[in-house]
């Protein structure tokens, strides 16, 4: 049976009928067992994540060394809390009797590892530090939860305690991450759903397409929960967020290019069958590209100094592969299944007219009606002036880059909203050195102590010198230098007066560690910088090597990696991506005005966000991964509407020309490039209600970026210009010089 209209042919594919049943019912089968097994793993993600900065260091690091090195002087993994009590006024006997009664509780707590350090007290007297170890085996987050709740019990009247320290920021962290599987979900599901019910009015297809993004979304997470199992992925809650944004966005965006396709093959096609493979003809050649682009400039995170880039890389890679197979799978056969009830109550007719052709009969007529109509006649007439216009625009907008401060931020500002350890950590800053609670550690050859020992103690920022020993209750020594030897003395245990004990380094390896604290607060660019001197001092002063580590440190090396990650994968990106276009479109020039097209709506959409970071919401800053993780993200995603938009352009230029097939590409995708850029927006804008800083930055660009692409740059700046330069865009193809395929003259995929 055929059916000629628009210049082509409806064709059956003669299947039998058991094939067709048997088809659909075994992908669907397939995946509601996948995502069934998949669901239950959301609950599950913490058995394998982490939010340890120090794992996502590169295995360079100084401070990646020393963060390996200290198992081996202290037993276990154990994470240090500082507990912080401090009053207005000078600490009363009373008030000290019931500290230490509140102490003493500590140690009844599930979590809570030996060696909680006796109550030091301030010189101004007006506060009081403990250091509380808190067991890596056990849930740092629920530990310093319970230690926070029974201190606020016990602390007596007029005292305010505090639990900080990196035990408690690594708490404050998990708290904000802990609405990842939940509000952030629900948050960008109901975005998602709200907009889909408006763009297509229809009470049955948002649960159809809503459906294939989670189904993907809980495959991905089964896949990626066993590789993290196995050691073969990091994941953190950074990750885990990006992870489920990404394939909510991307699988709804390949799943809406697959509806209009299939909706215009249903008009050609009155078998569903018929209609869902000529769908999957003209959606499998974009959603592979589109989904190959976002995937290659991901796995260009392996390239990555920084671990927690490359983390990402993989992770997210794995979720693209899954939601591109679930629109190009599990979708079509939900739809084949559904059939015209899925657009219900407007069910696209067999034999009924596409809105591309509203206007006319003529097949090779631009639409002259409605929106698109309106966008297409004012390229056709003026692309010269929109093209240089929206290009002016962008240009402008980039100049705000010169703003952006993405030189990192301190770790107390990581966290949005309230958090006790960073108020803590405030508080401490006024009664006891800043540092006292995250000191800088220097692994050094036992023959190198005294000379390391001296550049420590000549150090501006450095308080105090002690070395790890076993010989002290407190599992440290003190450390001088007498003579030009080193001298390691045990606190005196006995009353004011009584001498120190001589005291022994732990030794492992042939090394010691040596600890300093820092006058500043660990996170401050004072401490950073005495760090860094530090480390210059000990290069000039010790021949071999003696790495620095500790919380400061850590910052240091990781803002130190995101910066040359950043100068390397960003060209990286770009070129990986133009070849894949070069491949999809067969030219060279159309390719390269795209990636620029990109670029510039990338610089804009920086721009744009620094002046909102900086003038609207007040941040402090950036970290230096921002703008790397915008890139990848905007140039990746932002090239899908570009592939969508160009490949059914250069359909359509085979059969009208270039310059009408460029108005009848725009008209034709204008709607569901435009609902999937609405939906991409607000996925990763449901990245900010995690009160992380960092999400709250990427959410905002990305958002913002994803629109600038939608509204100007596809449908403004690339058909213009495309319109504008004609035939020769398709450069160096039979194309470009008017000249196609016989077998492709007069083709035309529904």
């Amino acid at each position: 049976m055929t059916h000629a209209r628009h210049g082509g042919t409806q064709r059956t594919t003669g299947a039998p009928r058991w094939l067709r049943i048997l088809l659909p019912t075994v992908l669907i089968v397939l995946w509601f067992t996948a995502g069934s097994i998949g669901g239950p793993y959301f609950g599950k993600v913490s058995e394998v994540s982490t939010n340890d900065q120090t794992s996502f260091l590169p295995a360079s690091a100084d401070a990646t060394e020393v963060q390996a090195a200290l198992d081996g002087f202290r037993e276990g993994d154990d994470i240090p809390a500082l507990v912080l009590f401090t009053s207005a006024d000078d600490i009363t006997d009373t008030q000290r009797a019931g500290i230490d009664d509140a102490v003493d509780g500590i140690a009844a707590l599930d979590g809570i590892a030996d060696g909680t350090s006796p109550a030091i007290p301030s010189e101004d007297g007006r506060a009081i530090e403990v250091f509380v170890p808190i067991s890596g085996d056990s849930e740092v987050g629920d530990v310093v939860e319970a230690l926070r709740a029974q201190l606020a019990d016990a602390v007596p009247a007029g005292v305010d305690v505090f639990v900080t320290g990196p035990a408690g920021f690594t708490a404050d962290l998990t708290d904000a991450f802990a609405g990842i599987d939940g509000i952030l979900l629900l948050t960008a599901l109901a975005a998602v759903f709200l907009i889909l019910i408006v763009v297509y009015r229809s009470p049955v297809l948002p649960f159809l397409v809503l459906g294939t993004s989670v189904f993907a979304l809980c495959t991905a997470l089964l896949t990626v929960w066993w590789l993290a199992k196995a050691g073969v992925v990091l994941l953190n809650g950074q990750v885990q967020g990006i992870l489920f944004i990404l394939v909510i966005g991307a699988a709804t965006d390949y799943s809406l290019l697959y509806v209009s396709r299939y909706r215009e093959a249903l008009r050609d096609h009155e078998k569903r069958w018929d209609a869902t493979w000529a769908a999957l003809r003209g959606a499998f050649e974009p959603i592979v590209a589109s989904g190959g682009t976002v995937i290659a400039g991901l796995l260009c995170l392996l390239l990555s100094d920084l671990n927690s880039n490359k983390a990402l890389g993989p992770v997210a890679a794995i979720g693209i592969v899954f939601s591109v197979l679930a629109a190009l799978t599990f979708l079509p056969a939900l739809l084949l299944a559904c059939g015209r009830t899925s657009f219900w109550p407007l069910r696209p007719k067999f034999g009924s007219e596409h809105r591309v052709h509203a206007s006319t009969s003529d097949d090779a007529a631009v639409p002259t009606t409605g929106l698109w109509g309106a966008i297409s006649r004012l390229i056709s007439r003026h692309a010269r002036i929109v093209w240089i216009g929206s290009t002016l625009l962008l240009l402008v907008a980039s100049l705000g880059v010169f703003q952006l401060k993405a030189d990192g931020v301190a770790q107390s500002d990581l966290i949005l909203g309230t958090s006790e350890a960073r108020d803590g950590q405030a508080a401490l800053g006024e009664h006891f050195p800043a540092g006292s609670a995250s000191p800088v550690y220097v692994l050094t050859e036992e023959s190198d102590a005294a000379q390391v020992i001296g550049v420590l103690e000549d150090t501006p920022g450095l308080d105090s010198v002690q070395v790890l020993s076993n010989d002290s209750a407190t599992g440290t020594a003190d450390a001088t230098v007498t003579d030009g030897e080193a001298v390691f003395t045990a606190p005196a245990a006995g009353p004011p007066g009584t001498p120190a004990a001589a005291a022994e380094p732990t030794v492992d390896g042939g090394r010691i560690l040596l600890q300093a604290t820092l006058d500043d607060a660990p996170d401050s660019s004072a401490a950073e910088a005495t760090v860094r001197q530090l480390r210059a001092d000990l290069v000039a002063a010790v021949s071999t090597h003696t790495p620095v580590g500790g919380v400061t440190a850590t910052a240091i090396d990781s803002n130190d990696a995101s910066i040359h990650d950043r100068n390397l994968i960003i060209p990286v990106v770009l070129a990986v991506i133009l070849l894949i276009l070069m491949l999809l479109l067969r030219s060279v020039l159309a390719p390269v005005l795209l990636i620029l097209s990109v670029v510039v709506s990338f610089g804009a959409a920086l721009g744009v966000s620094a002046l909102v970071f900086n003038h609207v919401f007040g941040f402090p800053g950036a970290d230096p991964s921002v703008p790397l993780y915008g890139f990848v993200f905007l140039v990746a995603l932002g090239i899908d509407y570009n592939i969508f938009l160009m490949t059914r352009v250069r359909e359509e230029s085979m059969r009208v020309g270039t310059r009408a097939g460029v108005l009848r590409g725009l008209a034709i995708t204008g709607g569901v490039i435009t609902s999937a850029g609405l939906v991409l927006a607000a996925t990763f804008a449901a990245l900010g209600v995690i009160p992380i800083l960092f999400l709250a930055q990427i959410a905002f660009i990305v958002a913002f970026g994803v629109l600038l692409d939608t509204i100007i740059v596809r449908t403004l700046l690339v058909p213009a210009l495309s319109h504008d330069i004609g035939q020769a865009i398709w450069w160096p193809s039979k194309l470009a010089r008017g000249r196609v395929e016989p077998e492709h003259a007069h083709k035309h995929v529904a």
